[in-house]
């Protein structure tokens, strides 16, 4: 069974950084799409950032500029580099994969998660 499982969340001011980090274990294909969402409370769920196998990545809007992604395939390990973070991010952080290939659509409605990690900036 594939499990992921997130570190790194906390509080941060206005304009600081974090570093989401998120490791799988199971049978995890490299071929496998990866990708963060996050949900902030009364809020519905958005896709963050999706990264592929060849490591195209693909961002939101809302943090296109501030959020960097990256994978270690040798780790089974993706990270999320988060800077100049605003209290507009504050939610809760999800990582996901799915055998669909990124490109196929595999960071729409991802098959595995993890239970995140919560991230809250303050003003």
């Amino acid at each position: 069974q594939v499990r992921l499982v997130e570190s790194g969340g906390g509080s941060v001011q206005s304009g600081g950084s974090l570093r989401l980090s998120c490791t799988g274990s199971g049978p995890i294909s490299s071929e496998y799409c990866m990708s963060w969402f996050r949900q902030a409370p009364g809020k519905e769920r958005e896709g963050v950032a999706a990264i592929a196998t060849d490591g195209r990545t693909d961002y939101a809007d809302s943090v296109k500029g501030r959020f960097t992604l990256s994978r270690d395939f040798a780790k089974n390990t993706m990270y999320l580099e988060m800077d100049n973070l605003k209290p507009a991010d504050t939610a809760m952080y999800y990582c996901t994969a799915d055998p669909i290939p990124c490109s196929s659509g595999g960071y729409v409605n991802p098959k595995y998660w993890g239970p995140g990690t919560q991230v809250t900036v303050s003003s």
